[in-house]
């Protein structure tokens, strides 16, 4: 089986290809409605993206003041790094999105951004965002009060725009997808899972095939690993070691998970991924093993579930403020089959059980990645009912077939 196009690749491509010397070919971009949040912003922009078959081609250009608020619907990857991109570009945009994308923090990276010279105001500190470009540069180098690739890929992106220097401090391993495109697309970048460099000047256009998205595979690799009789191989998947927290958890719980096949694609780590399904037991996941799952975090408490034991995971805060309080989202699910969980600031604990459908209705507060998790869960557990499973557009339109169609195979 095959997954989509990578989410994160996929909003960087579009991005970088503004500033490539040459059209820029993406093949393989995800399919669903937070990319297509970032391709009609860069449009809004000014950036010309053209659709030819299955491939989008994106026309580097001068990024303008657009005509209209920019509508980066859910996407946090949208306004974050475009906010950094139209920073140092030196142009005045609007920010906006939908009632969750309001409730996620915007001070963070538009205080670094203010540091760079650019003008925002936020409204305290959520969007709506009013960005009045910058009078001039002031700060080259940053350090990150918490690691984030967003906030990190902002300030690579306001440096790339501005054609200035710059360096980002104080990370600790999150996603490099921005680092390994631009370096693929000819940039003289440097980096390590501390800090990383840029230096001026255009990208090189060469073809980008984005790889099949991790965090969307990662949840037909959990649904494998904690059902009974299960065996699954997706192909074509990002293995990015920023990413795949997910599997060396699994593997400490003692999944069987093999990579076959691994390659490079366009600057990034690809595989195909085996699973077979084991019994599960318990471990304590760390924090830094949580930041490279930090999405995949509600699959770990599911699987956890399932495991002989109690599992805890640490580096749990930023789970607080995703599409929706995923912290919560973990417990509401689990409680829904019976399993006790004790949730704290810092960490969760799950006690292993025999999880078991209660008949109630799962709130999912449409965030897509817990109405995915509730049908992997429900994969193992038995018949689970969610408020509504619309959300599986923003990231992989077409889950609900693919599961459906391995569980019947």
């Amino acid at each position: 089986m095959g997954v989509p196009g990578d989410k994160s690749i996929s909003h960087r491509a579009l991005i970088a290809g503004a500033r490539c010397n040459e059209p820029l070919v993406v093949s393989n971009l995800n399919p669903g409605r937070d990319v297509e949040a970032t391709r009609g912003a860069l449009v809004a922009l000014g950036v010309r993206i053209a659709s030819d078959g299955d491939e989008r081609v994106v026309h580097p250009g001068t990024l303008a003041a657009p005509a209209r608020t920019l509508d980066c619907m859910n996407s946090g990857s949208t306004v974050r790094m475009l906010l950094g991109a139209c920073a140092g570009a030196g142009i005045a945009a609007a920010f906006d999105g939908d009632e969750s994308l309001r409730r996620r923090p915007m001070e963070p990276v538009a205080a670094q951004l203010r540091a760079f010279g650019a003008r925002i105001e936020t409204a305290a500190g959520y969007l709506p965002s009013q960005l009045e470009g910058r009078p001039q540069i002031e700060t080259r180098h940053f350090i990150l009060l918490s690691p984030s690739a967003q906030i990190k890929s902002a300030l690579l992106f306001a440096g790339l725009f501005a054609g200035v220097p710059v360096r980002v401090d104080g990370d600790r391993g999150s996603r490099d997808h921005t680092e390994r495109l631009l370096a693929y697309l000819g940039a003289e970048i440097e980096w390590d899972q501390r800090s990383a460099s840029l230096q001026p000047g255009p990208l090189k256009t060469k073809a980008v095939d984005v790889v099949g998205d991790f965090s969307s595979a990662a949840f037909f690799v959990a649904a494998a690993a904690i059902t009974p009789g299960s065996s699954i191989l997706v192909c074509n998947a990002g293995v990015n070691p920023t990413r795949t927290g997910l599997l060396d958890a699994l593997g400490q719980m003692g999944a069987a998970i093999e990579l076959r096949n691994p390659r490079s694609s366009s600057g990034e780590p690809v595989a195909d991924i085996a699973v077979e399904y084991r019994p599960l037991t318990a471990t304590a996941i760390s924090s830094d093993l949580a930041l490279r799952a930090i999405d995949e975090l509600p699959l770990l408490a599911i699987a956890a579930a399932f495991a002989t034991g109690t599992t805890t995971i640490a580096g749990i805060a930023p789970l607080r403020s995703k599409e929706s309080d995923r912290v919560a989202a973990i417990a509401r699910l689990l409680d829904a089959v019976g399993i006790a969980v004790t949730t704290g600031p810092k960490s969760v604990t799950i006690a292993g059980g025999s999880p078991a459908p209660r008949g109630s209705v799962l709130q999912t507060h449409d965030d897509h990645r817990i109405v995915m998790a509730a049908a992997v869960l429900a994969c193992a557990a038995g018949p689970l009912t969610v408020d509504s499973d619309a959300s599986l557009d923003v990231s992989f339109p077409g889950f609900s077939a693919e599961l459906e169609r391995l569980r019947t195979a």
